[in-house]
């Protein structure tokens, strides 16, 4: 076994395959940019070596510099976590050359599945069963779309080195496509230093389900279950589970002895994931394999009982697998949601900024995948994760009530976030009945994200508990009864709080809670229901986030009420003549000139930021009157980029 490891990542991932090395006594070794000098991943390895700045192409996609660091500390072992490197076999071949285990499948599997067209091919002659497409390199966007046009709309855009649903665009039409070869080909470039796009037909109301196999160095190769990762928001995974609500145990054996098949093909070793698209009729399709550790392992863990990263290393080290195929059971059901540093009410436009406040949640069948802690600061030179949330219970029921609690208990502030957004999802009705695709956030979210509460139960208890805290805060406790308005924009709700004992009734609920002023969370019982709500406050100014749902209010006596409902409003600026940014980023290219008609829909600019391509559209027919930006300029939220006549 290895007295020593790398681990060539960063955030979550970092962190957790070193807490696992930790545990079976190995040594560990970070790497950092200097963006991450102070990262949780540094603070909690043995040692740490700088690679370069904050830009990941100067930095952690630097080959010579993490062999380099390996030398250095004299680290045997590489684990590569996910993204990065991990899927290059330039950088398996370099630790290889310097005498450095690579914790992954050898050179030749990578090259063979990380190029999506090249694994397509394999899979076919491996009798696996493939979606129909167009397995070579696009040379331009004008052959796309003859390629579209013969394969037949719908179509899917991939990067060949992709995966993160980076490089990833949907076409209906021939515009669509052009645009989409253009866009997808950028953001693979960036992301992988590899622009190379292929086609395939694109399946409507698809689930997107995968096979997590294991194999040794010895030929023994096995599947351990499914995952769900239908729920999904442009090609990025939201939400896994593990089992898939949808699959019968003869589609899951089925779906095995292909993912199986493929492994043995490539000789492959490691932990990998085989994906696969299934439609209404469980038929599936061959997507890709990810030659890697996958972001959403930890519902397999929590499943399976296995350490997935354990194992990896232990194969990596020339240990055979113990277990067979009738070995592996499936305990209960897990699920899975991924926080990101994102505003969920503006288009899930990323976050930058400093971590202030940041509590995570504990309890039964509990667990967080992190690499932040209070005081990290979210930047934007790498993906926007915060943390990966996962609940384990003996039913799916049970699996989600404990998800749905904890979201509520996970307190950020600082940046804004998706915990909201999250907790929203898990509470649709069609999630809970297990009818999910990867178009179910398109649709059950067709006018976009809002955090208003989607029924009058939960309404109800979030005014009720915002009129509450205003009359503790009040410190009304000595009086038999206290009259309140809850101020949300042109709304007013009045409620009335008793003292009954130990008991508290708001407009007739039963509430029991011990919260003081001052703290984050807020349990109580009301009637014969727990429910935790975050509370945030200034002043009479009271936020109250629950169940997926927030209120912003002011919670005034009822005569105070009445006269700001006099007051007249203070207009809001004209800023429709303007387009600014949307997020901090970089200016990558401007597609009109000063003095250019632009009409509504047309393309005026795309701003990268955390890996992404955000195009931005006129919303209006006009005029360009001036450029106030240039590409390759760094912009900050609100900065002005064009204004119009």
């Amino acid at each position: 076994m290895f007295k020593k490891i790398l681990i060539a990542n960063r955030g979550e991932i970092a962190c957790r395959v070193m807490r696992t090395a930790k545990r079976m006594g190995i040594a560990t070794v970070a790497v950092y940019s200097e963006a991450d000098e102070n990262a949780l991943h540094v603070r909690m390895a043995d040692e740490a070596v700088p690679i370069g700045p904050a830009p990941s192409r100067d930095s952690y996609l630097r080959i010579d510099r993490i062999v380099a660091a390996c030398r250095k500390t004299g680290a045997e072992a590489v684990h590569p976590g996910y993204g990065f490197l991990s899927e290059n076999r330039a950088f398996a071949e370099a630790l290889e050359k310097a005498g450095i285990v690579f914790i992954g499948p050898g050179p030749r599997a990578i090259a063979a599945m990380g190029d999506k067209i090249e694994s397509k091919k394999l899979a076919e002659a491996a009798g696996v069963s493939s979606v129909p497409g167009y397995l070579d390199v696009i040379p331009d966007a004008e052959a796309a779309v003859t390629i579209a046009r013969k394969v037949g709309y719908p179509v899917m855009l991939k990067a060949s080195a992709g995966g993160g649903g980076k490089g990833m665009r949907v076409a209906h039409n021939d515009a669509e496509t052009r645009e989409g070869f253009r866009s997808a080909t950028a953001e693979a470039r960036s992301s992988f230093g590899d622009d190379r796009v292929f086609l395939e037909k694109y399946i409507e109301g698809p689930r997107h389900i995968e096979i997590q196999v294991l194999g040794d160095a010895h030929g023994n190769v096995l599947y351990l279950g499914e995952r769900e990762c239908s729920i999904q928001r442009r090609h990025q995974k939201v939400i896994e589970e593990a089992p898939s609500p949808f699959l019968d145990a003869k589609t899951r054996a089925a779906m095995g002895k292909q993912a199986v098949a493929l492994a043995k093909a490539v000789g492959y070793r490691s932990a990998g994931t085989v994906e696969f698209v299934v439609d209404r009729k469980r038929s599936f399709y061959f997507l890709e394999m990810n030659t890697r550790l996958q972001v959403e392992h930890p519902v397999t863990e929590m499943v399976t009982g296995l350490d997935l990263v354990e194992w990896m290393i232990r194969i990596a080290a020339g240990e055979r697998l113990t277990l067979k195929q009738k070995d592996i059971k499936l305990n209960g059901s897990a699920i899975e949601a991924r926080v990101y540093a994102e505003d969920p009410r503006h288009n899930f436009l990323p976050s930058i900024g400093r971590l202030v406040r940041y509590r995570e949640p504990t309890g039964e069948g509990i667990r967080v995948d992190a690499g932040v802690d209070e005081g990290a600061e979210i930047g934007i030179n790498y993906d926007p994760m915060i943390a990966k949330l996962a609940a384990h219970g003996a039913t799916r029921a049970e699996a989600t009530a404990r998800i749905r609690t904890a979201l509520d208990r996970f307190y950020i502030r600082g940046v804004r976030h998706n915990v909201d957004f999250l907790a929203s999802v898990l509470a649709k009705k069609r999630f809970a009945e297990g009818k999910l695709s990867t178009d179910f956030i398109a649709q059950e979210f067709a006018t976009g994200f809002t955090d208003a509460a989607s029924d009058k139960k939960l309404l109800e208890r979030i005014i009720a508990i915002a009129a509450f805290v205003q009359f503790v805060v009040a410190g009304r406790e000595g009086a038999a009864s206290s009259d309140w308005v809850v101020c949300h924009g042109t709304d007013r709700y009045p409620v009335s709080v008793t003292v009954d004992g130990a008991r508290y009734r708001v407009s007739g609920m039963a509430v029991e809670t011990d919260w003081q002023p001052g703290q984050p969370l807020l349990c109580a019982t009301i009637g014969r229901e727990a429910a935790i709500f975050q509370i945030d406050r200034d002043g009479p100014s009271i936020t109250v986030t629950h169940g997926g749902a927030s209120l912003d209010a002011k919670v005034l006596p009822p005569r105070v009420a009445e006269l700001l409902a006099r007051m007249p409003e203070k207009p809001k600026p004209d800023l429709s003549r303007l387009l600014l940014s949307p997020m901090p980023g970089l200016l990558v290219s401007l597609a009109v000139a000063e003095g250019q008609q632009v009409h509504a829909g047309q393309e005026l600019a795309v701003v990268e930021a955390m890996k992404m391509m955000n195009v931005l559209r006129a919303e209006r027919d006009g005029k360009v009157k001036a450029l106030r930006a240039q590409p390759g300029e760094s912009l900050g939220v609100d900065q002005i980029i064009l204004e119009f006549a």
